[in-house]
């Protein structure tokens, strides 16, 4: 640490929230944790989602309406948490839902550079087997953005 004696706060002043379809415990947790610091720093909240391109089979990729369903339930996952997070007291939020392979490439590729966050906000996501290898969205997020990234259990 340098020899100044003077301390200067850190403050966030855009966060991410990563949410699940799944709406895991972590999920949860991430989101009010993702909450509390926006509420606490007066950030700007931004709630993202993927549509996973694995969710959708190849057979429903080919009918636009199935496709469509699959964007409105992932649309719906992020309102339902941007409308929660206006409840508790944010004032400026945003939601974004991404498209395309990997889930932490597309919030890397598609959401970080519409949003630019300081600080990014996901759950562990340990519980579900669907995941091929759970908890690992946070794990490269964390290895590849620029800004701080907090994992909450």
């Amino acid at each position: 640490m340098s020899e100044s004696t003077e301390f200067t706060p850190f403050f966030f002043h855009r966060v991410l929230l990563t949410v699940d379809e799944d709406d895991s415990t972590s999920t949860q947790r991430a989101f009010r944790y993702a909450v509390t610091v926006a509420r606490d720093y007066q950030a700007h909240l931004g709630v993202c989602s993927v549509i996973e391109s694995q969710d959708i089979n190849i057979y429903d990729s080919l009918t636009p309406s199935k496709v469509q369903e699959k964007r409105d339930a992932v649309q719906a996952v992020v309102d339902r948490y941007a409308a929660a997070a206006k409840e508790a007291g944010i004032k400026d939020v945003t939601g974004f839902v991404g498209e395309g392979g990997d889930v932490d490439d597309t919030i890397i590729d598609q959401i970080v550079p519409d949003f630019q966050p300081d600080l990014i906000v996901c759950g562990a996501d340990t519980e579900f087997a669907s995941h091929r290898n759970p908890g690992t969205v946070s794990v490269q997020l964390a290895k590849k953005v620029p800004v701080s990234v907090i994992v909450v259990r």
